[in-house]
Order: C-alpha cells, then structure tokens, then sequence
C-alpha cells in the first residue's frame, strides 16, 4: 500500500531528537515500529526500507541515534561517514541511548492511534532495538545483524545489554549473515548462549548463508536483494504475530 511521511520531533531528556513517521495511507496503523537505523542515520537507503515495511501496515518511526552531535545530519556511506558515525556512537554513553529511547517510546505511546509497539534496527541500531525490549510495552523485537551484544561493544562505555536479557519480556528475533565478520561464529554463539541461559529458549534466530555485514543495505556491494527480501518476509510475519 502507499505511505505517507513526516519529520516529528520529539522532546528527549538531552535535547530534542529528529524522527521520521512514515505510515500507509487508508486504513490507520495499529502497531508502531520504534525503527533503529545504522550508524548513517536516516539515510534515502534506510528510508526505503522502512518504507517498504510501512506498506505492509505499520506506524513507523525512525529517530535519529545521534541527536546531541549529529541532529539534521545524514551520512554518507564512505570512509568519512563511517568514522562519523563512529565517533557519534564513541561520544553517547549506554544512558544517554536509553534516556533516548525512553523519549522516543514516550511518543509512541501516547498516540491514541497505535495498540502495540515494537522495535527492529540494524547494525548498532539492532543492538538499540534489544536495549529497546528491556520496555514491557515493547511487544515484540527484531535486531538486524546487531553489533556489540556479545562484548558489550555499543557506545561510550560497555554496555550491559546481554547480562539484562532477562528483562526482555515480548518476543524477540535476531537475525545475522553468516559472513559477517563484525559478528561471526563465536560472537554469535556467545549471543545465543547467553538469550538461552536468561530463559528465552523460543527466540527465533536467522542466520542467512553468505550474509554480508549490512547485506540489506541497498547500496554498494554487500547488498543482497534476496537475503533482504527473505530478511523483511520474515520479520514483517513475525512483528504480526505469525496471524
């Protein structure tokens, strides 16, 4: 179905922080996507997949990772936007991304439009969207190729993510490419052990065979246009409820 866009801000405990609110036309959204992207913030490629998952009949917002250093500002995919978005995540403590995320929920919420929330991101944004499932509202979760949860690795300190695991009480989907070399065998094998011994024994995990770090991204070489289809099947089937 079509979609339609705005950019909202929302008041944060740090300043305000940017979003984009994309949701179908017709028939209202009743479940929101808290929608963490990359290290890039909103870019046009992130933006068409998020588009892409509001056509299937979801709210979804997007709200910029970095908005004390970075506010307006997308980043381009070259070596001068990765160490941006680098240095963004070096200078943003593990509070200040919950402080964030708690704003952007906030705003979620209270709209008298939307019966569930959930949460999905990618990259060190799939490590947000975990964070984002310690929030009993947060019905259901699906991190894309998330970085850092196995050491702790996510901003400007260590970051206890998996050791809260526990917390997490709506349903959770964690997806990886097997080729991808910022989380390979082991760190995936720590991920999985860990969600196992905090309870979450019935999570669903993909591993995609030959998956690049970023494989959705549609731009530059890693992108894999099947994987990201299967990848969007798959979580869109999932954040429903499997109905």
């Amino acid at each position: 179905m079509k979609t339609t866009e705005q950019r909202v801000t929302i008041p944060g405990a740090g300043g305000e922080i940017q979003a984009v609110v994309i949701e179908p036309v017709g028939t209202p959204a009743r479940c929101g996507v808290l929608y963490y992207t990359d290290i890039f913030q909103i870019t046009e490629s992130t933006l068409r997949t998020a588009r892409r998952l509001a056509a299937e009949g979801f709210l979804v917002c997007l709200p910029e990772i970095y908005p004390r250093e970075l506010a307006g500002v997308a980043l381009e995919f070259d070596d001068a936007g990765k160490q941006a978005g680098l240095a963004g995540a070096a200078h943003t403590s593990t509070a200040e991304f919950d402080a964030d995320r708690a704003a952007v929920l906030a705003y979620l919420a209270a709209r008298d439009d939307l019966d569930t929330i959930t949460a999905v991101g990618f990259c060190l944004g799939g490590h947000l969207a975990f964070r984002a499932a310690f929030d009993p509202r947060v019905s259901a979760t699906v991190c894309f190729y998330p970085t850092g949860l196995h050491d702790g690795a996510l901003g400007a300190d260590v970051a206890d993510s998996l050791d809260r695991a526990g917390e997490i009480e709506g349903r959770l989907m964690v997806i990886f490419g097997s080729a991808d070399p910022h989380v390979p065998a082991a760190a995936r094998l720590r991920t999985l052990e860990a969600l196992y011994a905090a309870g979450h024994e019935d999570l669903e995990l993909h591993v995609f065979e030959g998956g690049e770090h970023a494989f959705m991204r549609d731009v530059g070489p890693r992108h894999d246009p099947e994987l990201t289809d299967r990848a969007l099947v798959e979580a869109v089937s999932f954040l429903r409820g499997r109905s």
